[in-house]
C-alpha cells in the first residue's frame, strides 16, 4: 500500500501531456522566425535589387541594411542548409500546432490516467531538443544575430533604427529553390500526419463511446487494421519525413530519428501486451507498431 502511495506521488495527470506541445509550440515558433529573419538577411539564395535609399544609407554610415542583400563569406551550401533548416522549422512548427490542438480537442483523458514524472520532464526535454536539432548548425549565429538585433533596438529605440526594405519574396523564394528531397520529405510528413490524426480521432471516439470514463474498447479503423499502436507508427513516418527532408546526411536528424524509433517501439511493444491482457478477443493478426514485422 506505501508502495502504491509512494508511485503515485511520482507521477501527473496524463492530461499534462499539452505542456509539452505548448512548449514546443512557443520555442519553435521563436527559433522559426529568428533563424528565417537571420537566413532572409545573411543567407539569400535568390538575387534581389539593391535599393537606392539601402545604398547610400549604408555607403553614408546611416544603417546596416546592406545587411538584406547576404553575406559574402557564406559559401552558398551553408545558405542552401540554412533554408533547409527553416524548412523542417516550418514542418515542425505544423506538427506541434497539430498536436497541441488535438491533445485539447481531441483526446479524452481518464482522470485516473497518470504518467510518471521522469517522462513528464523526459517530454519537456524532448520538445525543447527536437525543435533545436533542426537548426543547430547555424544556431550560434542565429542567437548572436537576434541578441544584436535586440541591443541594437534597446540602445536606439523602435523610432531611431533605421531598417531596409523588406521584400516577401526574399523570405518565400529560397524555399521554393530547394531540392526534391526537401519535398519528397514534406510529402512522407503529410502522409503520417494524416494518418496520426485520423487514429488519435479514433481513440478519441473510444473514450467517448464508452459507457464509463474508465471504460476502454477495442480501436478499429485506419492503421489500427495493421498494428495497435497506428499513431506511433505515423509518429516515425512524420520524422522520417523530416528526415528525408533534410536530405538524410546530417548526424543530429539522423540521432533524433533514431531516439523516436527506440522510444516509441519499446511503447507500442508494452502497448501490444496490455490490450492481449485486457481483451481475450482481441485481434491476433495485428502487429505492436510494424505491419508484418513487429
Amino acid at each position: 500500500m506505501n508502495y502504491s502511495i509512494m508511485r503515485q506521488k511520482f507521477t501527473v495527470p496524463q492530461k499534462f501531456f499539452c505542456h509539452f506541445y505548448a512548449l514546443a509550440v512557443i520555442w519553435t515558433t521563436f527559433l522559426l522566425l529568428a533563424t528565417w529573419l537571420y537566413a532572409y538577411n545573411m543567407a539569400l539564395l535568390v538575387s534581389q535589387p539593391l535599393h537606392f535609399s539601402s545604398i547610400t544609407s549604408y555607403l553614408t554610415g546611416g544603417s546596416h541594411s546592406f545587411w538584406l542583400h547576404g553575406s559574402p563569406s557564406m559559401k552558398i551550401e551553408q545558405r542552401y542548409r540554412c533554408w533547409v533548416s527553416i524548412f523542417l522549422l516550418l514542418l515542425m512548427e505544423a506538427q506541434v500546432l497539430r498536436r497541441l490542438y488535438e491533445t485539447i480537442y481531441v483526446f479524452k483523458y481518464s482522470p485516473s490516467a497518470r504518467m510518471h514524472i521522469f517522462g513528464y520532464f523526459t517530454g519537456l526535454f524532448f520538445y525543447t531538443a527536437a525543435p533545436l536539432s533542426l537548426c543547430c548548425n547555424y544556431v550560434s549565429e542565429v542567437f548572436l544575430f537576434a541578441s544584436n538585433l535586440i541591443q541594437e533596438l534597446i540602445v536606439k529605440g523602435k523610432d531611431r533604427m533605421q531598417f531596409g526594405e523588406y521584400s516577401w519574396w526574399g523570405f518565400v523564394g529560397p524555399l521554393l529553390k530547394l531540392k526534391w528531397h526537401a519535398w519528397l520529405g514534406a510529402a512522407i510528413f503529410l502522409w503520417g500526419s494524416v494518418h496520426q490524426h485520423r487514429c488519435h480521432a479514433i481513440l478519441g471516439l473510444v473514450r467517448d463511446n464508452s459507457e464509463q470514463i474508465e471504460d476502454y474498447i477495442i480501436p478499429y479503423g485506419d492503421w489500427f487494421k495493421y498494428v495497435s499502436s497506428p499513431h506511433y507508427l505515423a509518429e516515425i513516418v512524420i520524422y522520417g519525413g523530416l528526415l528525408v527532408a533534410g536530405g538524410c546526411s546530417d548526424i543530429t536528424l539522423w540521432l533524433l530519428f533514431g531516439f523516436v524509433v527506440a522510444n516509441l517501439v519499446f511503447a507500442a511493444a508494452e502497448t501490444h501486451r496490455w490490450y492481449l491482457r485486457k481483451f481475450d478477443n482481441y485481434p491476433r493478426e495485428r502487429f505492436a507498431i510494424i505491419p508484418s514485422f513487429y
